[in-house]
Parts: structure tokens; sequence; C-alpha cells
């Protein structure tokens, strides 16, 4: 995803699916063929288990947050309820119930804490048996009756499913989560296995910018904007400043936690002008035995020998607020 914005407008550039929800495919379509849906499961429990190892758990895997693009490749969406580590208790436990009726996990429903995994462990089989039958294992208009559906955990199998898909069906639609089948022996059972080739995900390496690449590699200012961005430092419109405010900083999402940085924001209302403001800077960290390097309205400063725990770099932006 990409966040561009003008003085008035915020605009979000999204992938776009246009095979659109699963949901909307089995409305459509009705159910899929065990070899059609075992492949989208397969890849369904890839992304899943994906999004475990790296600690976040959905906790709202359904048909409409599953979608699937031209090649038939499936897109997990909608993270809107989804827990990170810091969200469990201190029990080991989340405790906040959330999830769509349907697709929710009997021991959310319970109210005494709940394993993330496990529970969207069990809305994968939820969307697995929707994918094979047409319907869903549990439904009723009256939202009491369908709660107690879902704690008991009983279900009724077509006679028209294979054995191994049976049998995959109940293990993950245990009631009990300790009991419940695991990713981990998902993976390892033979109906799920049938034609399965696992996706391993890479995460993007880091990118280390070179001192001069970093001095200072930003987007290139066409030529007929240089004489006026030389002449003047950038402003900065309202959606630029509110993410410059440090209350309302969302990097915290984005920014690995083994990244050493800190960010430190100031303005100034004196009336000196942008050369001043630099030259001062220049002066406090020369004598704090910095090499500095300048370019227009940045000033980069760093440690020429490297300490313990690395390079100590500063990367100074001035820029005008209207």
């Amino acid at each position: 995803m990409q966040v561009l914005a003008s003085k008035s407008k915020i605009y979000m550039v999204l992938e776009y699916v246009n095979g659109g929800e699963l949901f909307d495919t089995i409305s459509s379509k009705g159910r899929l063929s065990e070899t059609q849906g075992r492949k989208i499961f397969q890849q369904l429990l890839d992304g899943v288990s994906y999004c475990h190892r790296k600690g976040v758990y959905h906790r709202d895997l359904k048909l409409e947050n599953i979608l699937i693009d031209a090649n038939g490749n499936v897109k997990i969406t909608d993270f809107g309820l989804s827990a990170l580590p810091d969200h469990f208790r201190d029990d080991g436990l989340l405790h906040t119930t959330c999830g769509s009726p349907n697709y929710v996990a009997p021991e959310v429903l319970a109210n005494r804490g709940y394993d993330g995994a496990a529970s969207d462990i069990w809305s994968c089989g939820v969307i697995l048996f929707v994918i094979l039958t047409g319907s869903l294992p549990f439904d009723d208009r009256n939202l009491s009756v369908l709660y107690h559906k879902i704690l008991k955990g009983e279900i009724h199998l077509p006679k028209w499913l294979s054995p191994g898909a049976k049998n995959l069906i109940r293990r993950i639609l245990d009631p009990n989560p300790k009991s419940r089948i695991t990713m981990a022996s998902i993976k390892m059972d033979d109906w799920f296995r049938k034609d399965y080739h696992p996706v391993y995900l890479e995460d993007e390496e880091d990118t280390h910018m070179t001192n001069e690449a970093l001095s200072f590699s930003m987007h290139e200012v066409p030529s007929y904007l240089e004489e006026k961005c030389s002449e003047s430092p950038t402003t900065i419109n309202a959606f630029q400043l509110i993410g410059m405010s440090s209350c309302l900083d969302l990097s915290g999402f984005f920014e690995k936690e083994d990244i050493s940085e800190r960010k430190v924001r100031f303005t100034t209302i004196n009336h000196s002008t942008k050369e001043d403001i630099l030259k001062r800077m220049e002066d406090v960290v020369t004598d704090m035995g910095f090499l500095v390097q300048k370019k227009q309205r940045r000033l980069k400063v760093m440690r020429e020998e490297k300490g313990e725990n690395g390079m100590a770099t500063i990367l100074s932006i001035l820029a005008e607020v209207i």
C-alpha cells in the first residue's frame, strides 16, 4: 500500500484483486470441488501460518476477508481486529471477544482467554467447511442459539465428502482448543498434502544505503523544479505536519524493532534564515567531533569511526511550515 497526500486530500493506492471475495465466488458458483477447495485452503494456511510466525493473529478470518486474484491466488485482507504479541495478557492469552459470529471459535465466546493461533485455525476450519459444502457449519438467526451450537461443536458433514476431508474438518472444528489440531499437524495431514506446494515467504531484505547514497537519497527533483527548490526550504502541508506529530506517529507499526533510531522534531519561530539555522547546527556537531555533509536544506553528520553499536549518524531536514 502507498499513501499520497495533497493539501486537501489523502490517496491510498491498494493492490487491485480482480477475482473479488471468496464469499462472492461461493455465493455465485456454489461449493467448490475438493481439488479446487484444497488449493485455496493450502494457500490460506500458508498465509495464516506466516502471520502467526510473525506474531500476528488475524481474529476475523472469513470468506469476505479472503480475496482471489485472476490466477487463483489467495489474498488475506482486513487485519483491523488482528492481535500482536503485546496484546497478550500475563497469562499468555488474548481476552478481547471479537470476530464474525459464524466463524468465531468457542473459546473466544467462553470469555476466559484464548490462544490466537488456535482460534484462527478454527476460523480456517469454518472456511474449509463452506468451501467444500457451500453452507456454514454453524448458523442461526438467533445469536444465542448460534453461539450455543458453536460451543457444542456439533457438525453435520455431507456423505459425499471424502473421508480425508471429513476427518480434517472434524479435527479442526474441535471445540476444545487444547486437543484441536495445530497448524503444523494440518500441514502433515494426508488430505491437505495432496498436490501441496508450500509457499516459502521471504522477508524483504533490509536495504542499507551507502554513505554517498544517504547524502541524501530522496526522490530526484525534476530539473524544472530544481531552481525553485534551491531557493527555499520545502514546505509542509497539513497531512505531513500531522505525520510529524509524535502523538500521531504510526511508524511503530511498520518499522522493525531492532532498528536503533531516535527521532527528534522541533520548531523555531525566530526570524533566522535557513542558512543561519544550518550553520548553527553545523558548528555544534563539528565541536562534537562529527563529520558534516550539507546539501540544500539537509544536513548529515556522522562519526568517522564505528562504535560497538555501529556508526552514529544524524540526519537533519529543515522544512518551512505553512
